[in-house]
């Protein structure tokens, strides 16, 4: 089973601390989501009251067609996977998985199917008579998982369950959990602080600032079309550059560009959009240093026209160019976008 899940009118203080500010929010059964934000932003706090551990002080927390604000978190049909995984050591990795069965009640032949079934579904079914320990970081983490998976919660909710593992193991991870999700089909609200992890793993975006919702929509759409300055350099590196609207167009540093705006702006522009090919031109700028990353490298640039501002390009992955290049800039119109300052 899953469920959708609404939040209306979420507020939640923390003594004088204002943590959740007027929250609205849809998740459709199904959909796999990611909080998204920076530490202090109210993500966890968020997560923490979808699972019951903390009661919002106003608003509706409704999951399917029932609003659980108050309801204890046994009570939920919510199971949360945390960061420390929580395995029990003296338990084998069957038991481990069936102890939330065991504690509903059931008995030890259909929990032990069950967790047989859940240890398959996350690649460890040769494992099952395996105690924690014998597991690396990656392992017990699926372990956590389809314990968390074998009560069959209709929502299931992981705060940061990736942030122990290295960059590899968290890559692989990210697609599994991506892969485990599509396969049961369960909602899942998933909290990080990795903008890629958030992109490599989510159907949507929620980014998350001081309390409050600051966008939320697709990977896709959140990285090209941010509907506010915070999200726009969250979301990845973003050269931001002050500029001026002058109703038709805007003036910058670099050159006046075709953008109808008034009044002080922030024209931000992501350094993979800045190049050679683009349609307009930003003049010349001189390589203050370039190193190589695989698949581009990244550079940083100063303009010849305002050598102050410092630009972060990712050039092609060829050569990397020597400090004192001479590079013509230039970027497509697609690319520009620009927020009030």
């Amino acid at each position: 089973m899953t469920a959708p899940v609404t939040l209306t009118g979420l507020n939640h203080w923390f003594g004088t601390y204002h943590a959740l500010r007027q929250i609205e929010l849809s998740i459709e059964a199904g959909e796999y989501v990611t909080l998204l934000g920076p530490s202090g932003c109210g993500k966890t706090t968020l997560l923490s009251v979808l699972g019951g551990f903390v009661q919002p002080d106003e608003g509706r927390v409704m999951i399917g067609t029932q609003d659980m604000a108050r309801v204890a978190p046994a009570k939920r049909p919510t199971t949360t996977v945390f960061q420390d995984y929580a395995l029990f050591p003296h338990m084998s990795l069957r038991d481990n998985v069936g102890f939330g069965l065991r504690m509903a009640g059931q008995g030890r032949r259909a929990r032990h199917a069950k967790a047989e079934e859940m240890l398959d579904l996350v690649g460890l079914a040769q494992a099952a008579s395996k105690r924690p320990h014998e597991l690396s970081g990656g392992q017990r983490q699926r372990v956590a998982l389809a314990r968390a998976l074998a009560v069959e919660p209709e929502v299931l909710l992981l705060d940061e369950p990736l942030g122990a593992l290295d960059l590899a193991l968290r890559r692989q991870m990210q697609d599994e959990l991506k892969q485990i999700q599509r396969r049961v089909g369960t909602t899942f609200v998933h909290v990080t602080h990795d903008q890629e992890e958030a992109m490599a793993i989510a159907d949507r975006i929620v980014v998350m600032n001081a309390g409050r919702i600051e966008d939320e929509g697709t990977p896709q759409r959140i990285y090209r079309q941010p509907r506010s300055l915070f999200a726009a350099g969250f979301m990845g590196e973003m050269n931001q550059i002050a500029a001026m609207g002058t109703g038709a167009a805007l003036e910058t540093p670099l050159g006046t560009l075709p953008v109808a705006a008034s009044g002080p702006q922030t024209l931000c522009l992501r350094p993979e959009a800045l190049g050679t090919t683009g349609s307009l031109p930003l003049g010349t700028a001189v390589v203050k240093d370039a190193a190589f990353f695989g698949t581009h490298c990244r550079a940083h640039l100063a303009p010849e026209a305002a050598p102050e501002v410092i630009l972060t390009a990712h050039l092609p992955p060829g050569d990397v160019p020597p400090p004192g290049t001479r590079i013509a800039l230039a970027v497509a119109p697609e690319d520009l976008t620009v927020f009030p300052a």
